[in-house]
């Protein structure tokens, strides 16, 4: 039986491309980086609108709080789970080099002179402050972006009466955005394709021969994580967490064919509250705030990585060393946040906090667009379920929409 197009939902229509791509990958093999345009330009549609949707969400989401207390405990829940699940993340990625021992068959030859960029926390903390507000727009500068606008929601809050110009005009250009990605997310099922299609045809699966230890750990721990989530929302949220899974099935699939944490937040802002029964407040404060210092799926890279690559050195690391792993994998995996091929830019200040050769970055280039793909989709997936397990914990939730 033929089912109508016109009643496949969105998700069905980016889960044929992604894999309609795949299959198109194998058949065209090279030539299938002529496609790669057509995906770059759904990117650069939903980055262009992705920096306007997080300023004006996180604004009309704090505006709307009438409790300053209310402000501070959600807040203050956010970031604490986002917190407690990156660094679970972390362990879990090297308890995964631990099991499956990747780096056993490799051999590092570190350079000598090699110096890695020095390790200056305070520096990272400090850049999360923009001295431009509108320069970090610009520049895609994605904490910079929360931390003002989280200002802005907080001020709006203390001035009471006096913003409600402000709020209005707030929510109208807050509708104005969402519109826009309505109109952009119907180009995601051919993004889909086309991207899927580049990576298998240009890449193919002869890249994770070298490396299958790494990806077979990466990839058991990214499957660990992802039932914890789950275990979360049980325990913490006392939900079903099966309606959960059902409904993400939606923004997984855009981040699994697109590796981007901007590109799947529009969709998973929208399952979220109208799929999920989620409240505005959190899907316009904790989600957005998830997707900027919440990536557990790079957590878990950076965990694994960096142990694989201590293996390969013979290096025995101490308990301070792995002290200082799970430290800088933390803010690594926040900092990251937003950053194009994240992994690539961090590990070598994981590396070098504990004087590892940065030579292992080298190795997991060719790998590394195809870990992406599960990495972004367990970073969204933690985003939407502590997100969930936050509007439950406060009364807001919509419990009869969550379990239809």
């Amino acid at each position: 039986m033929n089912v109508p197009t016109a009643r496949l939902q969105l998700w069905h229509k980016v889960l044929i491309g992604l894999i309609s791509g795949i299959v198109a990958g194998f058949i065209l093999g090279e030539h299938a980086v002529h496609l790669k345009p057509f995906g770059d330009l759904f990117l650069r549609l939903i980055k262009m609108i992705v920096m306007p949707l997080i300023f004006f969400s996180i604004i009309n989401g704090l505006g709307n709080i009438k409790d300053a207390n209310q402000l501070g405990r959600i807040g203050i829940k956010g970031a604490a789970a986002y917190v407690l699940c990156t660094c679970f993340a972390i362990c879990l990625g090297m308890i995964a080099a631990w099991l499956f021992q990747p780096g056993a068959g490799l051999v590092l030859k570190a350079n000598a002179n090699q110096v890695a960029e020095p390790f200056k926390p305070l520096e990272m903390l400090l850049n999360i402050v923009p001295d431009n507000a509108i320069g970090a727009m610009a520049q895609g500068s994605i904490l910079q972006v929360v931390f003002f606008s989280i200002f802005c929601g907080i001020t709006i809050v203390l001035m009471g009466p006096k913003a409600r110009r402000i709020m209005i005009t707030v929510k109208d250009l807050t509708e104005l955005i969402l519109t826009m990605i309505r109109i952009i997310i119907k180009l995601a099922p051919v993004a889909s394709f086309c991207l899927m299609a580049w990576c298998v045809g240009t890449q193919g699966t002869a890249i994770l021969f070298s490396l299958s230890k790494l990806v077979i750990a990466g990839i058991f721990a990214f499957v660990i994580q992802y039932f914890v989530f789950g275990g979360i929302i049980a325990v913490w949220g006392r939900l079903s967490p099966l309606p959960f899974y059902k409904h993400s099935l939606q923004y997984q699939a855009m981040a699994f064919s697109t590796s981007s944490t901007k590109a799947s937040l529009p969709i998973t802002m929208s399952v979220c509250r109208e799929k999920m029964g989620i409240s505005k407040l959190s899907t316009s404060f904790i989600l957005p705030l998830g997707a900027s210092i919440n990536m557990d799926g790079l957590a878990i890279y950076l965990g694994l990585c960096a142990l694989c690559f201590a293996q390969a050195a013979g290096h025995q690391l101490t308990y301070g060393e792995y002290a200082t792993i799970m430290f800088t994998a933390t803010l690594g995996s926040i900092g990251g946040a937003g950053i194009p091929s994240a992994a690539i830019v961090m590990l070598p200040m994981v590396l070098g906090s504990v004087n590892l050769p940065l030579e292992g970055v080298a190795l997991i280039v060719g790998i590394d667009r195809f870990m992406d793909t599960f990495r972004t989709t367990i970073s969204i997936t933690g985003d939407a379920a502590v997100t969930l397990v936050v509007d439950s914990s406060e009364g807001l939730l919509d419990r009869e929409k969550y379990y239809a």
